[in-house]
């Protein structure tokens, strides 16, 4: 029987995945509202639009060797740099998770933001 341990950085690392691909329902997606508005323009449409490619290009990123955790970064979209973050919260949002490790116990937020945003 094969076993294999997963490092804390690499299962922390797995739950950003999930988050940052949309396949954690317990996650959360922010984008800022200067994001928005820079891309769409003021028109509703095309701010959804855009949401949708940041989504997929922040999805296709791809992350340095040497990034542990993969809980940050940042792509180039329509000749701007889009940064993004994810933070682990407690199961109601109020504070730090205690174990950013431990699905069980932790909520994910992702923020996608602009440089005048951080």
């Amino acid at each position: 029987m094969l076993t294999t341990t997963v490092s804390r950085d690499e299962m922390i690392a797995r739950l950003n995945d999930r988050c940052r691909n949309g396949l954690d329902r317990t996650s959360r997606t922010v984008i800022t509202r200067s994001c928005l508005a820079t891309f769409g323009k003021g028109n509703k449409a095309a701010e959804i639009v855009a949401q949708a490619r940041i989504l997929a290009a922040i999805r296709r990123h791809a992350f340095p060797a040497d990034d542990s955790t993969r809980d940050r970064g940042s792509i180039t979209f329509e000749g701007e740099t889009v940064y993004f973050t994810i933070d682990a919260y407690d199961l109601d949002l109020s504070y730090g998770s205690p174990d950013p490790a431990n699905a069980s116990v932790t909520r994910r937020v992702m923020t996608i933001m602009l440089r005048e945003d951080l």
